[in-house]
């Protein structure tokens, strides 16, 4: 039953994979769930955030280092299949990357929702796995878009009226929201501070508003973290691995302190009770 299971993640750059449930695919993927990766654009517009990797030839050929990342990183997480929507980084709201018309942001609606329901119905995942309806917190215009173009993809992808040149209808079955809650900061603030160690988590993060009261879906990943923290370390332009906010703390007292991944189930096809701990409740 297992290896009939597909699970489909949409990520708006390279690195996003790495932060986002890779501890959930890793797992999946050890489970025998096939697993695929929709990344929407190249991280053209990426600032290098790594001191170490803060040079000219990487500054010139970013895309390509970016792509090797990510490589990496799939490898590392365990994707079957890497898909890449061919966009441009549309970068950070009000900066020059948003005028590209080659960005992200600025790709016709129908195209690029085209391009995704081509790839759910060759695919044919039960599950799909996109960013949140709120993103108040990190308003990148390719996150919001990566929300946008989901949201009618799975509506369209079963329905034979819409982009017939796409394929055979797939009607996947669940959509999910990945998040990352109050409670997993509150409890790795205390970690920092139980270990002695200054935490990364000040004051402009008990600010947030919480969506706790939005998580369905709780996936046990405290197997996993280090395909997360590979995964991490894979996209050294992005990540710096001296970072205390990604490294602080070990990967077994973090799994200790906080042994999930969090999701909102947004939609679901077939029967399943709240809360879960499963993406594929109602499937298996």
């Amino acid at each position: 039953m297992t290896a009939s299971l597909r699970l489909l993640s949409v990520h708006a750059h390279p690195d996003d994979e790495a932060s986002k449930g890779a501890g959930t695919v890793a797992r999946y993927h050890a489970e025998g769930v096939h697993s695929t990766l929709v990344t929407c654009t190249g991280g053209e517009a990426g600032e290098v955030l790594n001191p170490a990797m803060d040079r000219p030839e990487v500054q010139e050929n970013l895309f390509q280092v970016r792509m090797e990342e990510l490589a990496r990183s799939v490898e590392i997480i365990g994707y079957d299949e890497l898909v890449l929507l061919g966009y441009r980084d549309s970068g950070m709201p009000d900066t020059p990357e948003n005028a590209d018309a080659r960005a992200f942001a600025n790709a016709p609606l129908e195209e690029a929702v085209g391009r995704l329901v081509a790839v759910i119905r060759r695919n044919k995942p039960q599950v799909i796995i996109t960013y949140g309806d709120d993103q108040e917190g990190y308003p990148h215009p390719d996150h919001l878009r990566v929300h946008e173009i989901t949201i009618v993809a799975w509506h369209a992808a079963g329905d034979p009226d819409r982009f017939p040149e796409a394929g055979a209808p797939w009607t996947p079955s669940k959509l999910y929201y990945s998040a990352w809650s109050r409670a997993r900061f509150v409890a790795m603030h205390q970690g920092f501070l139980d270990a002695g160690i200054e935490s990364p988590f000040d004051q402009k993060w008990f600010d947030r508003p919480s969506h706790d009261e939005r998580i369905t879906t709780q996936v046990d990943v405290q197997d996993f973290y280090a395909a997360r923290s590979g995964a991490l370390k894979a996209h050294a332009t992005q990540i710096d691995p001296e970072s205390p906010f990604w490294f602080g703390l070990p990967d077994g007292v973090v799994a200790g302190l906080y042994p999930w991944e969090d999701y909102q189930l947004a939609e679901s096809r077939v029967p399943t009770t709240l809360p879960e701990d499963d993406l594929f409740a109602g499937l298996r």
